[in-house]
């Protein structure tokens, strides 16, 4: 008996917001056909029961049908202008059904195709181009996959690519590295390497990375860098897009997951995440909400102020979105997010003795808030889309360090507050008989303030602080143009006018009356140019060559009690590329990057001569980078994936840094590899078990530039197994992480004023954790 779904809603030609649910293929039929207003007949039971991926994006329900169809290795037969059959495929000898899990949105064709696979499309070129054409390493992480055994940040992100790392500070205070382009140990007024967007709004300038909640997210699109045609400042070493999941007009959906973990030599910890979609009329309008809060517990012990594990950490996140379609084609959405996070102390420890002791006789607490919001309008323009992205972002970052000296107590604290406001429009033609184009403007406003303080007792110094600020209009564009069938060239620029103004805060008075080094400001225009050829070989494989430059713009750092001025640094990008093969659609997908980097005046954190961190420019540098990454699946239960990434860099310092202990890139390891086991299994009743399990290497790195900063950190494994058992409705996971309760050394800073320097950032101690999600 088969199975049929008919709706007598009117269908709509042209994409609409899809959300298919992983489970059975005739449950996605099911809310495919209420969605769309189609019908749709599965004539095979068997073909009923096979396991399809969760379906999100911005597609027709041709497109979506297809990909049910490839998932459940059926054929699709159109019998009517919305109307459809699938039918199971004849088997050929040694063929098996092809697995896929949501793949990016993209344009459709307007009738169903039975390819054995369809397009993905890395919405991050913002052009929407074939990921086959994209001559750059990309990575498109699934959003179920982020949140399978609990909701995290950008951990999730560097737990699962071997081309990002991070520091290790503390949540909301780090710094992102793609590719083996990394600057300095801390955030200070210089911008970051990494640009975070969410969608199009831009995250971060001159702060840190926001860690934000990686909840209800349809995916997360990594584009190693520079990207700085598309991206202008700020991408150097690449973009990371997070593309949350749009409101749903016409339903009701509501999600929850909750957690609780026990920690080897730590307190307990739990979290919590609830998603709603509330329908707010008949079909145009929809409320989303995210809400997320988290505890983890600490495991770091002070004896000197009498705390057992101290660094506590409190998130606790909001996101709310409403989407009003405006007509078929065009929409309007205004969103808006918030997250706290609560530092209750600081996760470095001591190198010597059980190296989860910390022997600093202050608190070293932080706190970061971050708040964002923005406005879309998205719409066609006949074969021409184009999308306008307004937004505000504004983050607080307190931070405090022990600054003990000579047996005398000492509280050094920091505060860094970030304000952008920014707008993007752009008009672009998706690749059509050959020929793609992109155009675009922008304009951005940002403000950077640092004070800084010492405290001692009951008594408060004012130490010298800065205040940076840049304004930026730009216009950008770039044109794809197939030359042969195989053969795509693609050329851009990018032109950037900028205004840098800076000032010192709380300047000593004799300092501020001789006007020494106070303020400054001034404007320049710089163009940034692009070039890239791309080859395809076949079906599955592909070559690419690339051209890219990007930079960063100056402004002014405080040294000891002076505010001086560090200038524009500049990245010049040669690569070559392929991949074979897509991943989880593919039984033997691999992908590899071969890149040279010339890096001109690059700007560091260094530590000047009061102990305070400081920021100047260093020196050129020369990066070359490889990155290989490959799949395996033996069967339909089980895929395999390895990814290693090698780096090798060197710094030519200026003359004021020439006797440095290390002259590396700081922060990045030589070598850093990750393997990783998926198994997939049905069950009976429409139930299904998932187990996931990884292990990662972080080889050996310095912490940064300059002789205090020349300390080694890395060389340590990482693992991790999740479990998770249950049906499309409910599940409960299972998950250990740390393995083997490795302690290793993430991060060899603590804290700039250690004069022994003695300092680790363990890993989080074993760890496991028992959950539950639902769906409503």
């Amino acid at each position: 008996m088969g199975v049929a779904i008919l709706s007598s809603a009117p269908a709509h030609a042209g994409d609409r917001t899809i959300s298919l649910p992983r489970g059975p293929a005739a449950e996605a039929v099911i809310a495919l056909a209420l969605q769309t207003g189609t019908s749709i007949v599965i004539a095979d039971r068997t073909v009923g029961r096979r396991p399809v991926p969760a379906i999100h994006g911005q597609i027709d329900a041709g497109e979506a049908l297809r990909r049910i169809a490839i998932a459940a290795d059926a054929r699709i037969v159109r019998v009517g202008p919305n109307a459809w059959r699938l039918i199971d495929r004849p088997k050929k000898p040694g063929r098996r059904p092809v697995v896929v899990r949501s793949p990016a949105p993209y344009k459709a064709p307007s009738q169903p195709e039975t390819a054995a696979t369809a397009p993905i499309i890395v919405t991050a070129t913002k052009r929407d181009v074939n990921l086959r054409d994209v001559p750059a390493q990309t990575a498109i992480i699934d959003g179920h996959d982020l949140t399978l055994g609990g909701v995290g940040g950008t951990d999730k992100i560097v737990e699962r690519l071997s081309s990002v790392s991070s520091t290790y500070l503390g949540s909301g205070r780090n710094k992102l590295f793609i590719r083996g382009i990394a600057d300095s140990s801390f955030a200070g007024p210089t911008q970051a390497t990494v640009g975070q967007y969410l969608g199009d709004l831009r995250l971060n300038y001159g702060s840190p990375d926001p860690d934000l909640r990686l909840s209800d997210v349809a995916k997360v699109e990594v584009l190693e860098g520079p990207q700085g045609t598309l991206y202008g400042a700020g991408s150097l070493g690449g973009i990371i897009r997070f593309v949350p999941n749009a409101p749903r007009p016409g339903e009701f959906e509501a999600s929850a997951i909750l957690g609780a973990s026990a920690t080897q030599e730590g307190d307990p910890s739990g979290d919590a995440s609830l998603m709603i979609n509330l329908p707010l009329d008949d079909g145009t309008t929809a409320l989303r909400g995210t809400f997320d809060l988290a505890r983890t517990g600490g495991f770091i012990d002070k004896p000197n102020i009498g705390k057992q594990s101290a660094n506590r950490l409190d998130i606790a996140a909001a996101r709310v979105a409403i989407l009003r379609k405006l007509s078929p084609q065009w929409q309007l959405s205004i969103s808006a997010l918030g997250q706290d996070i609560d530092s209750a102390d600081s996760q470095y420890a001591d190198r010597s003795g059980d190296r989860l002791t910390n022997s600093a006789s202050v608190p070293e607490g932080a706190m970061a808030k971050f708040r964002a919001a923005q406005a879309v309008v998205d719409g066609q323009l006949g074969a021409l889309r184009l999308r306008s992205t307004t937004g505000w972002v504004g983050q607080s970052l307190e931070e405090r360090y022990d600054a003990s000296h000579d047996g005398e107590d000492r509280t050094f604290t920091q505060d860094t507050r970030s304000r952008m406001v920014s707008s993007e429009t752009r008009i672009w033609m998706p690749e059509r008989n050959g020929f793609g184009w992109l155009a675009g403007a922008s304009v951005i406003h940002s403000t950077t303030t640092l004070r800084r303080r010492l405290e001692r007792y009951d008594q408060r110094t004012v130490l010298t602080g800065v205040r940076n600020a840049i304004d930026e209009a730009t216009v950008y564009g770039e044109v794809g143009i197939r030359l042969r069938d195989v053969l795509l060239a693609s050329a851009g620029a990018r032109v950037t006018w900028s205004h840098l103004s800076g000032a010192g805060e709380d300047v000593l008075p004799a300092i501020a009356q001789e006007r020494v080094g106070v303020t400054a400001a001034r404007s320049a225009i710089t163009f940034l140019p692009s070039l890239s050829l791309t080859a395809s070989l076949g079906d599955r494989t592909s070559l690419y060559l690339r051209y890219q430059e990007s930079f960063r713009p100056g402004g002014l750092s405080v040294e000891q009690e002076f505010v001086k001025r560090f200038n524009d640094d500049h990245s010049q990008t040669f690569e070559i590329g392929g991949r074979y093969g897509l991943a989880e659609r593919d039984t033997i997908d691999f992908s590899f990057n071969l890149a040279y980097t010339d890096w001109q005046d690059i700007q560091a954190d260094f530590i000047d001569g009061a102990g305070l961190p400081s920021t100047a420019n260093i020196g050129d540098g020369r990066i070359w980078s490889a990155t290989v990454n490959a799949g395996w699946m033996p069967s339909n239960a089980l895929r395999l994936e390895l990814g290693a990434t090698v780096n090798q860099s060197k710094v030519d310092p200026q003359v004021a840094f020439s006797l440095v202990r290390a002259r590396q890139i700081p922060n990045i390891a030589g070598i850093s590899a990750r393997a990783s086991a998926e198994w997939h299994k049905d069950l009976s009743s429409g139930r299904d078990v998932l187990v996931r399990a990884w292990l990662g290497y972080i080889g050996r790195s310095r912490l940064g530039i300059g002789p205090e900063l020349g300390d080694l950190q890395g060389d340590y494994v990482d693992s991790g197994v999740t479990a998770r058992l249950g049906s499309r409705v409910m599940g409960i996971t299972l998950g250990v992480t740390n393995v083997t309760n490795a302690r290793g050394n993430r991060f060899s800073l603590g804290t700039p004023f250690d004069e022994v320097r003695r300092q680790i950032t363990p890993l989080h101690p074993r760890t496991v954790r028992v959950g539950i999600d639902y769906r409503f």
